[in-house]
């Protein structure tokens, strides 16, 4: 598959602009950059909303990053139990907590070899911490990414960092960012997964499936 053209790029990043803004937000709910890695680290096979739910209380309860870091695994499993997959997530957060004191002195790295070091964090969560707290221009690849990228031609890989890349080749910096944002409202709201609304979609008349 060649290349989408830079014309047709540009064209739905301005409508994607124009729908949406070009306001940087994050939808998982944290006051620093160490609840917002502890929350992405929930995230994984589970909903924002649902994440938001859980911290509301966790956050209050483990208040510091040294209590996440000396928590008992079998209480912080059941305070987050309904984010799923909770064993190996309650003894990631806790190994990461305890390497952040050790390591970097109580805050969260900015590199995506340092972030992607810590237990549990991959390059998406560690592009979601470098492109909310630190503000470096980071693609993000979620399920919506990887999904309304492939629908609109602009990748062609099903892996997500073969995609990052291949994302990173054609978005202009500025976008990085703000792509992933406009991808997650888009895939939520109208190019939903099981019954995308295409009479609806503001971007159909350049989406290869709707041509």
């Amino acid at each position: 598959m060649e290349k989408p053209q830079p014309e047709r790029v540009k064209k739905i990043l301005e409508l994607l602009d124009r729908e949406y803004g070009t306001e940087y937000r994050c939808y998982l709910n944290h006051e620093n950059a160490w609840q917002l890695l502890i929350a992405v680290i929930l995230s994984a096979q589970c909903t924002d909303a649902r994440v938001n739910i859980v911290t509301k209380d966790l956050f209050q309860k483990y208040d510091t990053l040294e209590k996440f870091a000396n928590a008992d695994q079998a209480e912080l499993e059941k305070d987050i139990h309904s984010t799923g997959f909770f064993r190996m997530k309650a003894k990631n957060i806790i190994s990461c907590a305890r390497v952040l004191m050790e390591r970097f002195n109580g805050e969260v790295p900015r590199t995506i070899e340092e972030l992607t070091s810590l237990a549990g964090v991959g390059r998406k969560t560690a592009n979601v911490i470098r492109g909310n707290i630190y503000h470096d221009p980071s693609i993000v690849v979620d399920t919506h990414v990887k999904r309304i990228s492939r629908k609109l031609g602009f990748v062609q890989s099903s892996d997500p960092e073969k995609i990052e890349y291949e994302l990173m080749e054609i978005l202009p910096k500025d976008h990085w960012i703000l792509y992933n944002i406009h991808i997650i409202t888009l895939g939520r709201t109208i190019c939903t997964a099981r019954k995308p609304k295409c009479n609806e979609c503001f971007l159909k008349e350049y989406c290869p499936q709707e041509s």
